[in-house]
């Protein structure tokens, strides 16, 4: 089975609306994956059960289903007669609480990255200072380069999905290092013309891959059970900055949600918290009952 429009829809997802290439062949691996059930079987509504064969989480087909409607509702756009449209609903997906990195953790795998090398040490800790002060994501790290930082003013332009791009202010602490890091450390590990901040071992700008392969590390030398999962900075910048303080419009902007809805999720989280603070700390909790 062929589905029709393929060329132009994903033409048009990278060049009109923008998607990152890691987007596009999300897509492309969704659509492929409806391709293949489509080949032996007519009916939309087995195609659920194709995805459990292929051990999908609910989230997974959520995720594969809306990359269909994507797609379907590009083809009707464009005039084609899509009746699978109305068909595919996607599951019902619990909403769990993201969970955070505590200071106390990031303090662990800050000292955990120290190496003997301080110039390695330098680029280890900026790395932690970038996910965990900025709430960026890898594929936004990773982008970052010399002329997005502005020393003066003391913010620094990341490039986010749909290369949208959002001034961070940075706090002193992560100007001062990055400033110290930029004069004292990068030309050292750069061994190309390379406009990239961050520089791995080979002297290049380091992939998604590098940045989980030092998390690995680190969580393993700070004693965690598990390597700490880079998104798990983005969630702990955001509930700290809550907690202090800070509004939701502020934390939408800083981490380039498209919507306050999906950053509305860290109230939960510090709603949570509170209760729990509550429970173990107030007074009335202490009360013993009284014996009849």
């Amino acid at each position: 089975m062929e589905l029709p429009l393929w060329i132009d829809f994903f033409d048009e997802l990278q060049n009109v609306r923008g998607r990152s290439q890691n987007t596009v062949m999300a897509y492309r691996r969704d659509l492929e994956l409806y391709i293949e059930y489509s080949k032996t079987n007519k009916s939309v509504s087995g195609f659920y059960e194709f995805m459990k064969k292929h051990k999908l989480s609910t989230r997974s087909q959520a995720r594969v289903i809306s990359s269909l409607r994507t797609y379907f509702k590009f083809c009707e756009s464009r005039g084609q007669k899509c009746p699978e449209l109305r068909e595919l609903k996607p599951p019902k997906v619990k909403v769990g609480l993201p969970k955070v990195l505590t200071p106390q953790e990031f303090q662990q795998l800050f000292d955990a990255a120290e190496v003997n090398d301080p110039v390695k040490t330098a680029r280890n800790q900026l790395t932690l200072l970038f996910l965990y002060g900025l709430g960026c994501r890898v594929s936004e790290l990773i982008a970052l380069n010399v002329t997005d930082f502005n020393a003066t003013d003391r913010w620094i332009k990341v490039l986010g999905k749909g290369s949208k791009e959002r001034l961070v202010p940075l706090t002193e602490k992560l100007a001062e290092e990055l400033t110290k890091y930029l004069k004292d450390s990068r030309g050292t590990l750069l061994k190309e013309n390379s406009p990239s901040i961050l520089i791995n071992d080979r002297g290049h700008r380091p992939s998604r891959v590098d940045v989980w392969r030092w998390l690995a590390a680190w969580s393993l030398r700070a004693g965690f059970a598990e390597p700490v999962n880079p998104h798990r900075f983005r969630h702990g910048c955001a509930t700290a900055l809550l907690e202090g303080g800070a509004d939701l419009r502020s934390i939408q902007m800083l981490l380039g949600h498209a919507s306050i809805q999906t950053t509305q999720i860290y109230t939960n989280v510090t709603t949570n918290t509170m209760t729990r603070t509550i429970e173990e700390h107030h007074p009335l909790s202490q009360l013993q009952p009284v014996e009849k």
